[in-house]
């Protein structure tokens, strides 16, 4: 028995088919199903039900997984805490936030490049709830982006917070008054879409004042709707660091609102239930280079 078998064994069953562990080991499909074949026979046990199309484990199956799990943990900590760190490799998919993109991402890159020079790196950029369905259904293995560090089945850690505030167009020619959710729902809202960590949160703004603003578009990137908030066709929710140069320049405004909403905490996720990963390796580096402010 092997750890790459056992760690094709584990993908296997993590990502639901021979054809998507094939794809996250980089290997073929075939080789994939040879190791599982070669890792039953080493046991002397059937660990997959093959009368069904999708997969499924055998008793003794279900109880491999577990062992498996911690002992590729085990190796992953080893081969982090006692080796050399240029003999730790493999790949880790993860997703980010674009305010992370925008501000220390490069920086992470490049110390775990310094570090980890055999660690490949996949790395998407998506909307919050888009980055956490496919961390929960394997797709990825680390999301940085707005969060909660008490999150039913995740491993959290606390990335810092982002200041966020409404702003606008000095040209629209909101004063320097206090404005409740009403006033500011008469203004065109330049918000992010559903999938948007920010976009519940917004919604619930403005119904303290029982009132719903008025969207003119919902973007995707904040970097698009920051340029329609400079071009003043509405006001939006962006994040203060990310626009402090066009503040000073006068070409945003930071609009004083009533109770504002609280500044936003990031997080890096993994799943919950293995002590130790190569995900976590970057989840730690990625909590020692952010600079967020403390929470």
């Amino acid at each position: 028995m092997t750890l790459q078998q056992l760690e094709t064994f584990f993908w296997t069953v993590t990502l639901g088919s021979f054809s998507a562990a094939a794809e996250r080991l980089y290997a073929t499909q075939s080789a994939v199903s040879m190791r599982v074949r070669e890792l039953e026979r080493t046991l002397g046990v059937e660990l997959f039900d093959r009368s069904h199309r999708a997969v499924r484990l055998t008793p003794k199956g279900r109880e491999l997984m577990d062992y498996a799990g911690r002992i590729l943990d085990l190796s992953t900590e080893l081969e982090h805490r006692v080796g050399a760190s240029d003999a730790v490799s493999g790949t880790v998919r993860f997703g980010v936030a674009e305010v992370v993109t925008t501000t220390w991402l490069p920086r992470l890159i490049a110390v775990i490049a310094e570090r980890y020079p055999n660690v490949r790196l996949e790395i998407e950029e998506a909307l919050t709830a888009e980055l956490m369905t496919s961390l929960h259904a394997a797709e990825l293995e680390l999301v940085l982006a707005p969060g909660h560090t008490r999150t039913p089945a995740l491993s959290t850690l606390s990335l810092g917070s982002v200041d966020f505030q409404w702003m606008a167009s000095p040209s629209l020619g909101l004063d320097a008054h206090a404005y409740t959710p009403g006033e500011l729902a008469a203004y065109p809202i330049i918000g992010m879409k559903p999938a948007s960590f920010h976009y519940s949160a917004i919604e619930d703004w403005f119904l303290r004042d029982h009132v719903r603003c008025r969207y003119l578009a919902r973007c995707k990137s904040i970097a698009v709707a920051a340029s329609m908030t400079m071009a003043g066709m509405g006001v939006s929710y962006l994040p203060v660091r990310g626009y402090t140069q066009e503040i000073a320049q006068q070409k945003l405004a930071i609009v004083n609102v009533d109770r504002p909403l609280a500044s936003v905490e990031f997080i890096a996720a993994c799943p919950a239930g293995h002590s130790y990963s190569l995900a976590r390796v970057i989840a730690e580096l990625a909590q020692e280079v952010s600079d967020f402010d403390p929470v």
